[in-house]
């Protein structure tokens, strides 16, 4: 086992160095090279808070998008975490109303968030049900259930402390303007923002650093030699698919929150920006590969997209061509680079 191990880790330090950082390099440029397009088409979308907005648009997707990452590294896919989202951001909100504490209501929300995640993990592995049909089911049965709850109805009057997650910022300054009014000298960092940062650290100290991370990547990369290894891949994936439920109630309260209700229509689409954050981000559909930097750059170029070509006037519709063509494009490479 200490054997596999080690050779898991040399080829994975092979990789890491000539495809993996190249694909790192080339997302990178990706970013920088749509910073300028945008830049030049409209002067406003190189402002700063333009970039306080990218950052704030960009964490829900983000935090997705690390929690899928997990589970297509294993070689799986989780198609429930928009739902989850809104079931867990929907639950929040009743507890709330039901008078909950707004941290204990929050801490129930990414329970419930995990528990849908436990539920995956459970029938893909000891019920043998593939990823995308589990998973499949899940997403209807949790966006099914949110609106049984709310009766397709939001959630409001959740109160000012609700709103602090999604729409506090860090550092903000406020000046003196002409006339004696309030000037904004710098608008803040915004806390949906840290807490990606907050999250991505962990999330990537656990794939370097611990067991579980190495399990992870054992199970994807080779299932039937990491079992034979030592490694319980069924409770690694079971690990895996909670995590990524996990994060997506803890997505789903970071987006209420900043919009200030519990909406159980929120999160449709989402899972397709998250997998398509992931898979930009240099995750292999195949399994084995796949790093939490690369999610977040890929989340990025999805959000500096999506705000650009908001800014520059193209309907959501001509975007989500744009960003389709963009999946195919970036699978397409995966596909070259494993066949390499």
């Amino acid at each position: 086992m200490v054997e596999f191990f080690a050779q898991l880790r040399a080829r994975g330090a092979s990789f890491r160095l000539s495809k993996g950082a190249f694909h790192r390099i080339s997302a990178i440029l990706t970013v920088l090279i749509l910073i300028v397009i945008f830049s030049v088409a409209s002067p406003a979308f190189s402002s700063t808070n333009n970039a306080m907005t990218i950052l704030l648009q960009t964490s829900v997707i983000g935090m997705l998008g690390i929690g899928l990452t997990l589970v297509i590294i294993t070689g799986g896919i989780d198609l429930s975490v928009g739902s989850v989202l809104a079931l867990a951001g929907t639950v929040t909100g009743l507890v709330i109303k039901a008078g909950v504490p707004v941290l204990p209501a929050m801490f129930i929300g990414v329970a419930v968030g995990a528990l849908c995640g436990l539920i995956n993990g459970f029938v893909v592995t000891k019920m043998r049900i593939t990823p995308f049909v589990a998973t499949l089911g899940m997403m209807m049965m949790a966006r099914g259930v949110a609106l049984e709850l709310t009766g397709a109805a939001p959630v409001s009057r959740l109160g000012e402390s609700f709103s602090i997650l999604g729409q506090g910022r860090l550092f903000r300054i406020v000046g003196e303007g002409p006339h004696g009014l309030p000037s904004v000298v710098f608008p803040g960092i915004p806390y949906p923002a840290i807490l990606l940062l907050l999250v991505a650290l962990s999330v990537a100290y656990l794939l370097r650093r611990r067991a579980t991370g190495r399990h992870i990547y054992a199970t994807g990369s080779n299932e039937e030699a990491a079992r034979l290894a030592g490694v319980k891949v069924d409770r690694t994936k079971i690990i895996a698919y909670t995590l990524s439920g996990a994060l997506a109630g803890l997505a789903g309260i970071v987006l209420m929150s900043r919009l200030g209700t519990a909406q159980p229509n929120e999160g449709v689409m989402y899972e397709l920006d998250a997998i398509a954050a992931a898979v930009i981000g240099g995750a292999s559909l195949m399994g084995g590969v796949g790093t939490i930097g690369g999610t977040i750059i890929g989340a990025f170029i999805i959000g500096i997209l999506r705000n650009g070509l908001n800014m520059a006037g193209v309907s959501s519709f001509i975007q989500q061509i744009i960003i389709g063509f963009v999946v195919i494009v970036a699978v397409y490479i995966d596909q070259m680079r494993n066949r390499r």
